[in-house]
């Protein structure tokens, strides 16, 4: 990976059938991407599934990914979002060590990075924060000080704020039925 590679995330709209994130991906490995983030779920019906990637590349490689994608046969839409007009969201569960010398400081970290407790016993705390992936960066290294026993992420998920896009992809939903 070069010094010029950026991050990208890539929007996709699919059939939900069996061997379709296995093609999607061996587009991305034949041009040298790096996947940092996968998030996939069922849209509608269950017949379809949105897909947000978070990619490392070149920018240069970046439109002949996005091409490839589009000619997929399972593959409806496929576009980039560039930060924009978009809202972004990531979620993170983290499970701490605590002792009662500590609690009270994780507590006000907590509220003060609008996190939820789930969960709190005399020896653990599980933590669920959500927001845009610097916030999430943030709250994971503001929380590292202290002795974390399990950590996951949801990957980013990312949506346009306007009907646009949304009009084109159920257009393309339309006419592949």
């Amino acid at each position: 990976m070069s010094s010029s590679d950026s991050l990208h995330t890539i929007a996709l709209f699919v059939a939900n059938k069996p061997g379709v994130l296995l093609r999607i991906t061996l587009v991305f490995s034949r041009r040298g991407f790096n996947i940092e983030s996968l998030v996939v779920s069922s849209a509608f019906d269950g017949h379809y599934s949105r897909m947000t990637i978070t990619a490392k590349g070149s920018d240069d490689t970046l439109d002949q990914i996005v091409k490839q994608l589009a000619k997929l046969v399972d593959v409806i839409d496929a576009h980039v979002h560039d930060g924009g007009n978009t809202v972004e969201r990531e979620l993170a569960l983290i499970k701490l060590a605590i002792t009662v010398n500590t609690r009270h400081d994780i507590m006000q970290l907590v509220s003060h990075f609008n996190a939820k407790t789930l969960h709190l016993s005399p020896e653990m705390i599980l933590i669920e924060v959500s927001g845009d992936s610097s916030h999430v960066d943030m709250v994971v290294d503001t929380l590292s000080d202290y002795p974390v026993i399990e950590l996951v992420r949801s990957g980013k998920m990312v949506m346009g704020k306007t009907a646009e896009k949304a009009a084109t992809g159920n257009k393309r939903l339309h006419a592949r039925k």
